[in-house]
């Protein structure tokens, strides 16, 4: 077994007790519980480089993502300020630029790409008509966000046709990069849409998705 899977235990741990800690409001505990999470998902990311097969683009590549999305963790635990939502949202935007550039250099462009893109442009407009009445002056962040985080989902879905990944990995990536996203699409909606009581379970989709990343990082194939 790969010895990034060791951490999904505690992954699962900590997310268990820092969705309890966001119900319940216990602030001290997220802001242990939160990092603590993302910094059991980049030392999966950094045993990769151990592997006989590795690939060292993707691995410096992902691990450069979670270390600014690391930093956007700790930046949004103090979202109620503008200022630090500011900041997190750009340091998660430069993250996932890191990681659509890994994507852009190992997956394989080809007439996927053109159904990718009819399927998630789409998706990406909709979703930004139904949050706009309620941006403000946040519209152009938005809007940049969107169009990055539909990048990294496109140029991951990319990874699939790739001669450089073999299925499985594939599917870690689309699925991390899909499980992100959605995390992303939840945690939106409730601020800029309609709260939502429920929108805490992003965080299974964030960790998870971030996780998938990190893992795949351990699946290549000499």
């Amino acid at each position: 077994m790969k010895t990034a899977l060791y951490f999904a235990p505690a992954l699962v741990i900590t997310i268990f007790f820092l969705i309890r800690a966001e119900i319940l409001g216990k602030k001290n505990q997220i802001y242990i519980l939160k990092p603590l999470s993302t910094l059991l998902i980049i030392v999966a990311a950094l045993v990769s480089f151990q592997e006989p097969t590795r690939n060292m683009t993707y691995s410096i590549g992902i691990l450069a993502g979670l270390v600014f999305s690391l930093g956007g963790d700790i930046a949004l635990m103090f979202q109620e300020k503008r200022k630090p939502f500011m900041i997190g949202l750009g340091l998660f935007l430069v993250g996932h630029i890191f990681y659509s550039v890994v994507f852009f250099i190992l997956g394989h462009f080809s007439a996927w790409d053109i159904l990718t893109t009819l399927l998630l442009l789409p998706a990406a407009l909709g979703f930004y008509k139904l949050i706009q009445p309620n941006l403000g002056s946040m519209n152009i962040p938005v809007i940049g966000y969107i169009l990055i985080i539909t990048l990294m989902v496109s140029r991951a879905l990319s990874t699939l046709v790739s001669p450089m990944i073999h299925l499985q990995q594939a599917l870690m990536i689309v699925f991390g990069a899909l499980l992100f996203y959605i995390s992303d699409m939840i945690l939106a909606a409730n601020l800029f849409w309609r709260p939502w009581k429920y929108h805490r379970i992003s965080l299974i989709f964030y960790f998870g998705g971030q996780f998938l990343l990190a893992l795949a990082a351990s699946y290549f194939r000499g």
